[in-house]
């Protein structure tokens, strides 16, 4: 087709157009006229029908004959309708919640997790919200349910466990960014609950416990490494002063006496304590007998 053909054919096309918005402006004409004639014929009845109210918190999106009414959504109060040729659509302006449903992520280090989340949202252009998308609240929750996933999907089992405000803010990023030409603003997303399976759970408890254990241990040798630095150190003065063990029996002895024994058998050194002539008197001659006696006390 030569060029001429094109430019005629482009021609046609747009006169048609033209045609049509002409044929379509006189018959809105025409309709807006018998409506306006129903309305003061009907007067007041027919008022009921022409006065609508919204909220404070809703907006009205209003189209004629399916065109949508240019200027900014009506409300709140009260505002005017034709009947039979508008209808609107109510839009709630106040911040909304839904549960992302339970979804199975497998994180970067290969580990199956069910992770849940609620969403916090709003609509921040009622116009869009209305033409751009046919259920923006429906479609609002699949995206997310998809967000959640991609955005876990790149993030290990510790960092679920332990970044879950940078999960939650980069996931309302995501979804701020995917909704902005739907009219909506995602204002907060936070995760709920990460659901490891039971095989993990076990494995994880017994390494935590484990790892108790272990440093029990640890802690239990330096108590004995001070324990044994602290004995020497006592062993050096009662080395030093021969009474100060003299001192430790006694007190030795008031620490078993009470409790709840019939019978109390202590060593005592008696030939350290200037008692051996004594000893020599009451007891049998042997070779140890100056060393050591027994005292027995009846609770």
């Amino acid at each position: 087709m030569s060029k001429a053909g094109v430019k005629t054919r482009l021609h046609d096309d747009a006169l048609d157009q033209d045609e049509e918005g002409c044929c379509s402006a006189c018959c809105s004409i025409v309709l807006k006229i018998v409506s306006a004639f129903l309305i003061i014929i009907t007067f007041p009845f027919s008022l009921a029908f022409c006065f609508k109210v919204v909220n404070e918190f809703e907006r009205a999106v209003i189209f004629r004959l399916g065109r949508l009414i240019e200027g900014n959504p009506k409300g709140p109060g009260m505002f005017f309708i034709l009947p039979c040729l508008d209808n609107y659509v109510k839009i709630d302006l106040r911040t909304q919640s839904f549960d992302v449903p339970p979804q199975e992520v497998l994180s970067k280090d290969s580990v199956t997790v069910q992770v849940d989340a609620v969403v916090y949202y709003r609509i921040s252009d009622p116009v869009v919200s209305v033409t751009n998308v046919a259920n923006v609240h429906h479609s609002t929750k699949l995206l997310s349910q998809t967000t959640l996933r991609n955005v876990l999907g790149i993030k290990s089992l510790a960092d679920m466990l332990t970044d879950r405000d940078g999960i939650s803010e980069m996931m309302q990023t995501s979804l701020d960014q995917a909704t902005d030409a739907w009219g909506v603003k995602v204002e907060r997303v936070e995760v709920k609950d990460v659901r490891l399976p039971p095989q993990l759970q076990r494995a994880m408890a017994a390494e935590a416990e484990a790892a108790r254990e272990a440093r029990a241990k640890v802690i239990a040798a330096e108590g004995e490494q001070n324990a044994a630095v602290a004995y020497a150190e006592a062993a050096n003065v009662m080395a030093e002063e021969p009474g100060a063990l003299q001192l430790r029996y006694l007190q030795t002895l008031n620490l078993i006496s009470a409790e709840k024994s019939s019978t109390i058998v202590f060593p005592l050194p008696l030939a350290d304590m200037g008692l051996g002539q004594i000893a020599e008197t009451f007891s049998a001659p042997a070779p140890d007998s100056g060393h050591a006696g027994l005292v027995h006390r009846g609770v």
